[in-house]
């Protein structure tokens, strides 16, 4: 048994055995991706319902082609034309959901937390899409399987994110997966986006950009949460780019085989230039398409599927 939980809540619990089985059945689901028929029919039947109380683009789209392709029954349930506008709780909401012999419910929510303690009052499974500035766990899985796809194995692999760390839950699952896989994490950014205490879970703060990539495999850049507040952390756009967006000249400072990442949503000409978020060294539209791999292989183990019946990723 590949996973230990009934629940995705975080990277922070799950072994680096669970993440490297995990992935392991992403790899194979993304073979499917290239069939003429891309969907299989291991959860016909079984009704998961996508409970966003946040905004939401890629995630949402992902979970929801994932459940399509393992052929499952979807409900989306939307904050803005719910009983949460009535004053319905949280709990409330979620135990009405349940109480309609729901397999599964993923949910993305504004307050840290949040899909743990739902997690706690429900039987079905539950899957952490993002809650406040806590954890993103199958975003970090996503980064994670992109990275191995161009570099293997992890351990001592140089690793450095760079921005908002401070907002950023995408930072938060990375530095927990990177880790327990080996990896040597930087943080890079404003002194106001980037407290020190971050130290403290195994990783090296740097506050000059240039230092944070001379000898790194991977950046990972971050968009700035100005819906958390971020736009107060750092004078402006223009300075902010000036001092810590990835332009031209900082890719070709990079070693010659090293590549970004982005989670997006983008702020063109912010963290990172249009020409470098359209270029070469990007693989973005990768970690699009690897994100419904791994959503794929959650759902199927979180069901309770045979990794064995999946053959080999090879």
């Amino acid at each position: 048994m590949i996973l230990k939980s009934k629940d995705v809540l975080g990277l922070e619990g799950m072994s680096a055995e669970e993440i490297r089985g995990v992935l392991e059945i992403a790899f194979r689901f993304r073979a499917v991706f290239d069939r003429p028929v891309r969907s299989v029919p291991i959860m016909r039947g079984r009704t998961v319902v996508n409970f966003f109380h946040e905004p939401s683009t890629r995630t949402r789209i992902s979970f929801e082609l994932a459940e399509k392709r393992l052929s499952a029954d979807i409900v989306n349930f939307s904050a803005a034309t719910s009983s949460f506008k009535k004053g319905e709780t949280l709990r409330d909401t979620a135990e009405n959901l349940a109480a309609m012999k729901i397999d599964m419910l993923v949910i993305r929510h504004s307050s840290p937390g949040s899909a743990r303690y739902l997690a706690n009052v429900l039987d079905c499974s539950v899957i952490n899409a993002g809650d406040g500035a806590h954890e993103h766990p199958t975003q970090g899985l996503l980064d994670i399987m992109t990275m191995r796809q161009r570099l293997g194995d992890l351990r001592g692999k140089k690793i450095t994110i760079i921005g908002d760390i401070a907002h950023s839950r995408v930072a938060r699952s990375n530095i927990w997966g990177l880790t327990k896989l080996g990896a040597e994490v930087t943080l890079c950014g404003p002194p106001t986006m980037v407290p020190g205490v971050l130290e403290r879970m195994g990783v090296r703060v740097e506050y000059d950009l240039r230092r944070a990539v001379a000898e790194a495999d991977v950046l990972n850049v971050l968009r700035i949460q100005l819906e958390r507040g971020a736009g107060k952390t750092f004078p402006g756009n223009r300075e902010y780019h000036r001092m810590y967006g990835i332009t031209n000249e900082v890719v070709r400072s990079l070693k010659p085989e090293a590549f970004i990442l982005h989670p997006g949503p983008m702020n063109r000409d912010v963290e990172i230039a249009g020409e470098v978020a359209d270029g070469p060294r990007q693989v973005i539209l990768d970690q699009v398409a690897n994100g419904v791999a791994v959503r794929m292989a959650l759902i199927y183990l979180l069901s309770g599927g045979d990794p064995g019946a999946l053959g080999s990723s090879n």
